[in-house]
């Protein structure tokens, strides 16, 4: 046996052979990496982003902009909830 051989036998990383690292679920189990697999899929790691979570993330940001405006403008709102903003700003209209 040549030395090439030998390292080969006694690798501890396990060998690359299509489908050993494929998800349960997966149709084909051709793929090399469970990554590729995935990506295969198309499959979101991060469902909360393009769902009702990123649209209330959205309105939050959205709220804190409003309130910094505010705030940018001498004006000391309640909180940073949009209504009470827009009612610091009605105030101060007022006056």
């Amino acid at each position: 046996m040549s030395r090439r051989v030998r390292r080969a036998e006694t690798s501890s990383r396990p060998a690359r052979v299509k489908g050993a690292n494929c998800s349960a679920t997966c149709a084909t189990r051709d793929h090399r990496t469970y990554g590729e697999c995935l990506r295969a899929k198309g499959i979101q790691l991060s469902p909360h982003v393009n769902g009702e979570y990123g649209k209330k993330q959205k309105t939050w940001d959205k709220d804190l902009d409003h309130y910094e405006s505010a705030v940018n403008q001498g004006l000391q709102p309640e909180g940073t909830q949009r209504w009470q903003v827009d009612k610091a700003i009605k105030e101060a209209d007022s006056v």
